[in-house]
């Protein structure tokens, strides 16, 4: 009878630790690293517009609900020093001059899913965080689609951030001045991590 009794009290202490909301279900996401991933800055200029480009982001999503806003936690970065304007001494002068990759060689983004919804062109949400780009850090709110591909899904998001709000000069190019306002496109594979 005792023995009846210990095995009963095992099987309900785990039964509940699977459902308890501290052991739920962790689902995570990486960026797939050899899917066709491009993030561009763009900025329009009164005589041309200026822009560079990169498919070096990395980082991940993850959650512990059947939802993506359920106990999300989320970090993505991009290798500054791989932004390719089109003209090497540009390049050269923006990287070194205006974001000093040698010390601050990533833009990253930490913060959370803060809520989804179906939108006109796929699953749409909104993530909250800190943007942190020559190191300094600025609170954002940002919108993107979501859209299912293979294992994981599609993330597309174009936001602004302002190059003053993290200590950077705006940037003089052949006597061309740039906006003090980027533009961010992101277009990037997620694929799901199976644990």
């Amino acid at each position: 009878m005792r023995i009846h009794y210990s095995i009963s009290l095992i099987l309900v202490t785990l039964m509940a630790w699977t459902v308890s909301p501290a052991h739920a279900q962790k689902t995570e996401y990486q960026v797939d690293k050899d899917a066709k991933n491009k993030v561009t800055f763009i900025s329009d200029a009164p005589v041309e517009d200026f822009e560079g480009v990169t498919g070096n982001i990395d980082g991940y999503l993850l959650h512990t609900g059947d939802e993506l806003a359920e106990g999300s936690k989320l970090y993505f970065e991009v290798d500054l020093r791989t932004l390719d304007t089109g003209i090497g001494l540009r390049n050269r002068h923006m990287r070194e001059d205006y974001l000093h990759t040698d010390k601050y060689p990533y833009a990253k983004f930490s913060g959370r899913v803060d809520k989804t919804w179906k939108g006109a062109n796929g699953p749409e949400a909104r993530v909250v965080g800190t943007m942190e780009i020559h190191g300094k850090k600025k609170e954002l709110s940002l919108k993107g689609v979501l859209t299912p591909s293979g294992e994981g899904m599609r993330v597309r998001s174009t936001f602004e951030v302002k190059l003053t709000d993290h200590g950077i000069e705006v940037p003089q190019f052949m006597f061309m001045k740039i906006s003090e306002v980027m533009k961010l496109v992101l277009d990037f594979q997620l694929k799901r991590i199976k644990g």
